[in-house]
């Protein structure tokens, strides 16, 4: 859901109809986040994707048909299974939602990628209703409510004539740059479960950082002062939580001088050099040190 909300946002401003479709269940196939959403728009426009994009086209087929949401099946045939390189008879039930038939603060929570909780509520498969809790409310909702969003983030579920989905965004880190630190850090972020950015230029640098939240970081692992100004730039104008700049204290200054030049003189949210001081030499100690630093950045007050 936060990889659309910004567009299904904009849809709804500019009165353009939006539909909206998420994971309930899955059978035969790997989910790697569940809180993964994909928009439809009429035309064949599509934002972000869904299970890999192997149920998108027969999603897309459905968006537009129904005034309300509806709780679909689709499955994968012998062809679509083979070209995406998984077992034929994989399955999945999800809701497809017109954007307009959501509660107006779910596109604002996912937005600022905060965790909440959608109950749709059913006649058969149509759904009529909504009810939104987030962790504020959750003692407004019922016991079963209450125990899902205990458990976090995982395949919805299905109630007799409710569906339950529990929305939480995964931390995302940008990697600026191409050298064995990054590479490390990316390897060892995906242990974590985090979304990898890895970008090695400044304009998908600047794209990728703008769109950060406080939950997510970024760290610039580049030498080339021309790619790592711009992004440490973009990254104290973005919401990022853990901002890190990999690199000796002479390269620090250098970058803290390129700033300097262009009127950024607060530097307070920059670690640099990135990574706790843990004697780290190898590029696999130094993301350590880093990726520990970000989490430590993450629970402090």
């Amino acid at each position: 859901m936060y990889g659309i909300a910004l567009s299904a946002a904009a849809c709804l401003r500019a009165g353009t109809r939006a539909d909206v479709a998420w994971l309930v269940e899955a059978d035969g196939i790997a989910i790697a986040d569940w809180s993964d959403a994909v928009m439809f728009t009429p035309g064949g426009g599509r934002v972000a994707t869904l299970a890999g994009g192997v149920f998108d086209a027969q999603l897309a087929d459905m968006a537009g048909r129904w005034d309300s949401g509806r709780l679909v099946d689709v499955e994968l045939g012998d062809v679509d299974a083979l070209i995406a390189g998984i077992e034929a008879g994989a399955s999945a039930r999800c809701l497809i939602v017109p954007a307009a038939q959501l509660p107006a603060r779910v596109l604002d929570l996912a937005g600022a990628r905060q965790p909440f909780c959608l109950v749709a509520r059913l006649k058969g498969d149509e759904v009529f209703g909504f009810e939104l809790y987030t962790p504020d409310t959750v003692g407004e909702a019922d016991e079963r409510v209450q125990q899902r969003l205990a458990e976090g983030p995982g395949s919805s579920m299905a109630v007799d004539d409710r569906v339950i989905s529990v929305f939480s965004a995964v931390p995302e880190i940008a990697i600026v740059g191409s050298t064995p630190v990054a590479e490390a850090l990316a390897e060892m972020a995906a242990a974590l479960g985090w979304k990898i950015r890895v970008v090695t230029d400044v304009a998908a640098a600047a794209g990728v950082i703008a769109g950060l939240s406080p939950a997510d970081k970024v760290v610039v692992a580049a030498h080339d002062l021309e790619l790592a100004g711009p992004a440490l730039l973009a990254a104290l104008e973005s919401e990022a939580g853990y901002i890190g700049s990999v690199g000796s204290r002479r390269m620090q200054e250098t970058r803290a001088d390129w700033l300097g030049y262009r009127g950024v003189s607060d530097l307070g949210r920059v670690h640099g050099p990135a990574g706790l001081d843990i004697g780290a030499e190898t590029p696999g100690e130094i993301a350590v040190s880093i990726l520990a630093e970000a989490i430590d950045a993450r629970s402090a007050p």
